[in-house]
């Protein structure tokens, strides 16, 4: 049976405490634009991600339909493409991936997501804790100023915040920090991991009668300090001190007393500008911050918790799946390329084959092609106005808010009416 291969849909969207609250969130912003039903901002309301894509949990509705996505998709799976039902499970119309917007006002949990074959361990024997089969990795682009925990930190810097960090040190036996300290890039691999793991769960499991007295000492002193004492590896500039001193006082705002603070000495921290990101794969320890972001992961909601959390935690399970790979932040950044055939769109390609993202950005009056896709794409709108066009005759008006499913195989031309139009556009292709 035909159908339109492009088509507006209706995302979902999520309150969670964490969120931008109001109007001041860019989620309420676009999802009072999105065509959702019913929908009113609320100005007491924490509105922290908008939802576009076919999970379970809150599945995207199609507009002028009765349908959700994934009903919809399941009637025409051509709008998924071969290729892309031949390579992964989109039976009942799911796709690979699910989109994000987030906006962050409140840092989000010590976190990391699990692989395929512990996902699906972790939904057969807690299924209501860990609700899909998938595993989860997820790519963070910048919509506004970022900040974000992510990766283990490089060996040599952990080392000098236990000699500089009392507070810190204090919560790591001897049995564990001398021989971690002694540690040298030449060490083997093996004891690298196994010690930098021996320190993450002394750390994590410290009883709250031991840590919360030292974490009270070190907020203490960090604010009667102008710089945290002592300096990193390489010689860091003590603007990168002053940075983990407002770090550890705003989380500790945050979540007073909570162990999840200590994490600023293990996990690197990174500001990003708008246009950069960064992945995460499977068993990355990784914490949110500040910002804006769009975000795009395998169609998954399984995450383990271990800190900065009213939520449950799972120190056990995390500190089991975590890579324990210490480097420099730069690994996880994501460095954007030409998209093929395009003069104003940027492709984000992590090392995954669930997902890449596209961002255009088009000037008044300005068009762009986008060639057919093997695989499906969501897009939506993050600011201005303007159309997209296929079949050389057949468009649909844009505007901020606006989200759009582009089947497979469809090629398509944005362009902008007024104001600068930006785009953003998940999509799969095998």
């Amino acid at each position: 049976m035909a159908v339109d291969p492009v088509f507006r849909i209706a995302p979902t969207s999520q309150s969670y405490d964490w969120g931008k609250v109001g109007d001041d969130s860019k989620v309420a912003q676009l999802s009072a634009g999105a065509g959702i039903p019913g929908f009113t901002v609320k100005q007491s309301t924490p509105y922290a991600e908008l939802w576009m894509g076919t999970h379970t949990k809150s599945p995207s509705g199609v507009i002028g339909s009765s349908n959700t996505l994934p009903q919809f998709l399941a009637h025409y799976p051509q709008l998924i493409g071969k290729s892309v039902s031949t390579r992964f499970d989109t039976k009942d119309g799911n796709l690979p991936f699910l989109f994000k917007v987030l906006a962050i006002e409140k840092a989000l949990s010590i976190q990391t997501h699990p692989d395929k074959e512990t996902s699906e361990q972790l939904h057969a024997t807690e299924p209501d804790i860990y609700k899909d089969p998938n595993h989860k990795p997820e790519m963070a682009l910048a919509l506004t100023p970022f900040k974000a925990l992510c990766g283990f930190m490089p060996l040599p810097s952990i080392q000098a915040y236990l000699h500089a960090v009392p507070e810190f040190a204090a919560l790591i036996p001897p049995a564990i920090s001398q021989p971690f300290l002694l540690l040298t890039p030449s060490s083997p691999e093996a004891d690298q991991k196994k010690l930098l793991r021996d320190l993450f769960a002394a750390l994590m499991t410290a009883d709250a009668d031991e840590f919360q007295p030292q974490l009270a000492k070190l907020v203490a002193r960090y604010e009667t300090a102008s710089v945290a004492g002592g300096a990193v590896a390489g010689g860091a500039l003590e603007a990168v001190e002053e940075c983990v001193r407002e770090l550890v006082l705003t989380l500790n705002e945050q979540f007073p007393g909570d162990i999840g603070v200590f994490c600023v000495f293990v996990l690197n921290y990174v500001t990003m500008a708008p246009g950069e990101a960064i992945f995460l794969g499977a068993g990355e320890p990784h914490a949110y911050v500040s910002g804006d972001i769009m975000e795009c992961m395998a169609n998954s909601d399984n995450v383990i918790r271990a800190g900065l959390t009213p939520k449950m935690r799972d120190v056990p399970n995390l500190v089991s799946v975590l890579t324990y790979a210490p480097s420099a932040v730069s690994k996880h950044m994501v460095q954007p390329t030409p998209f093929a055939g395009a003069h104003a769109t940027l492709c984000y390609d992590p090392p995954v084959p669930d997902f890449t993202v596209l961002q255009t950005t088009l000037a008044p009056g300005e068009p762009e092609a986008h060639r057919a896709i093997a695989g499906p794409s969501i897009a939506i709108v993050v600011e201005g106005a303007g159309a997209v066009e296929w079949e050389g005759q057949k468009s649909l008006d844009l505007h901020s808010g606006n989200v759009i499913f582009i089947g497979a195989g469809t090629p398509v031309n944005f362009s902008a009416r007024y104001g600068t139009l930006v785009v953003y556009r998940a999509f799969v292709e095998v």
